[in-house]
């Protein structure tokens, strides 16, 4: 488990010595996939076995593993796919070596960082490997430097590290809930100790940290209403960064929350308190990014508001819990692959229209057949069509919204999915079909291109068809984590 820690921050130091920008993509990708095997294995391991520890500070259990597995699948795919998407920059020299060393650099600081979040026991850990992430990945949107760009680098630094500000005054809250308990030194910031201790934390102070947590570390996951730097990030960074951001990045800032509501849940008795919390962001997030989808013509920030829509529908099942706790993680990995897929596609249909106005995108399933149909085939996954598996997890959060009474929240949580999906099948249909007048510039796909589309593909397929009994298994174990049942 230490080597998960340590192999990319040495790789981080290697790219800085290789010879050519092309060489540097070359070995970000070779580098990204050796690294995510060897999370696999450890997550495997975690699966088979139980939990791995590493010394005091770092340890590895099932909700830990779980979400290792969406960052190994989505670092692997997007850094094959950025090989073939940077390849006219690299040709024509325009990513140049030292643009390649930054991008290749960052992305492995921020694949260390978020490794750090997942693994760490220690909430000061947590804290500092999200605060990482933000700096890291803040450069990351300038790839292509432009004004807006610019400004939206600094409208992500600048939200991102006031809420994770807030989120350290959790931390600190969190820390100070344990002195009735007599826990001294690391152990004041030790989740396993402030677990086992949970009946002597002070109540007041837990339930205070969990407000700090969700408000701060849900501005970096993209929870209405702290969202607004999203759709900027998404927009303006190229189509790797931003496939990262929504597939992954998102889903290790929800992380710290989880974490935080298994210390409330435990501390207030497992009352739903912190829970319902999450219900009513969770919700809001799903309207809110209902009526903006509708009107969006940029099609990454199409696809931003999406990420805000499903962090939301991950934040309601959370807060069901039981069954929908665990339909939740299932979402969380069906919605990797799908904004996995669909920010690939977008970036190169985006390259041959020249533009990501979907007002002059049409015909892409002819003009891009592989990309047309990724970016298609992408939409309909998040717009909730069966049979791919975001329906299937879907339709599971609904099913526990029902059966445990509340269908106010299942009404108005199905009214904002049917919005959504109007919304988004408009713009797919008009990007996808129709006659183009401009230039589409080809930008070719290769077998790599091939095997990343139709792999996620797959996957989506078969997580809709085929759940088998050891993944929910394995979801079920893992949820439970997140503050047992309701």
């Amino acid at each position: 488990m230490v080597l998960l820690l340590v192999a990319p921050a040495v790789a981080a130091g290697i790219v800085l010595l290789l010879p050519s920008a092309r060489a540097i993509m070359r070995f970000c990708a070779m580098g990204t996939i050796t690294t995510a095997t060897v999370a696999a294995c450890c997550a495997w391991r975690t699966f088979a076995g139980g939990s791995l520890q590493a010394g005091e500070w770092f340890r590895m259990d099932m909700l830990s593993a779980w979400h290792l597995v969406l960052m190994a699948g989505v670092f692997s795919a997007v850094s094959l796919y950025a090989v073939g998407y940077f390849s006219k920059e690299l040709e024509s020299g325009a990513f140049s070596r030292g643009k390649a060393a930054r991008y290749a650099a960052l992305w492995f600081g921020a694949m260390d960082a978020m490794t750090v979040v997942l693994l760490t026991d220690n909430l000061g850990v947590m804290w500092v490997g999200i605060e990482a992430t933000t700096l890291l990945t803040a450069f990351m949107i300038l790839t292509h430097s432009s004004p807006a760009s610019l400004e939206a680098m600094w409208k992500y630094l600048l939200m991102c590290s006031v809420g994770v500000a807030l989120a350290f005054i959790g931390v600190i809250l969190a820390a100070a809930s344990a002195e009735s308990a007599g826990l001294t030194g690391a152990q004041v910031l030790s989740w396993t100790h402030l677990l086992d201790a949970a009946g002597s934390l002070s109540s007041a102070h837990v339930k205070m940290a969990f407000i700090f947590a969700v408000v701060g570390y849900g501005t970096k996951a993209g929870l209405a209403p702290m969202h607004s730097w999203l759709p900027d990030a998404h927009s303006q960074a190229p189509a790797p960064v931003s496939a990262m951001f929504s597939a992954f990045m998102l889903n290790a800032a929800l992380y710290c929350v989880l974490r935080s509501l298994a210390l409330v849940e435990a501390v207030t008795g497992s009352d739903g308190w912190g829970r319902e919390v999450l219900l009513v962001l969770g919700l809001v997030s799903v309207l809110l990014a209902a009526v903006f989808i509708v009107g969006q013509r940029d099609i990454k920030r199409l696809l931003a508001y999406s990420s805000v829509e499903h962090i939301g529908l991950i934040a309601v099942g959370i807060g069901l819990g039981g069954a929908g706790a665990a339909a939740a993680l299932l979402h969380a990995m069906n919605h990797s692959v799908a904004k996995t897929l669909s920010f690939m596609s977008a970036g190169r249909i985006g390259q041959a229209y020249g533009t990501n106005d979907m007002r002059r995108i049409s015909g892409a399933l002819h003009a891009e057949p592989l990309w047309g149909t990724g970016l298609l085939l992408g939409i309909m996954m998040l717009a909730g069509m069966a049979p791919f598996g975001i329906f299937l997890s879907e339709f599971l959060i609904l099913k526990s919204a029902l059966e445990g009474g509340r269908y106010l929240l299942a009404g108005a949580l199905l009214a904002g999915l049917v919005a959504v999906f109007v919304g988004v099948m408009r713009h797919a249909i008009g990007v996808s079909w129709g006659a183009h007048e401009g230039i589409v510039r080809n930008v070719g796909a290769g077998w790599l291109d091939r095997f990343l589309v139709a792999g996620a593909i797959l996957v989506s397929l078969v997580l809709g068809i085929w759940p088998c009994s050891r993944l929910w298994h394995v979801l079920e174990m893992a949820s439970a984590l997140t503050g047992g049942m309701p």
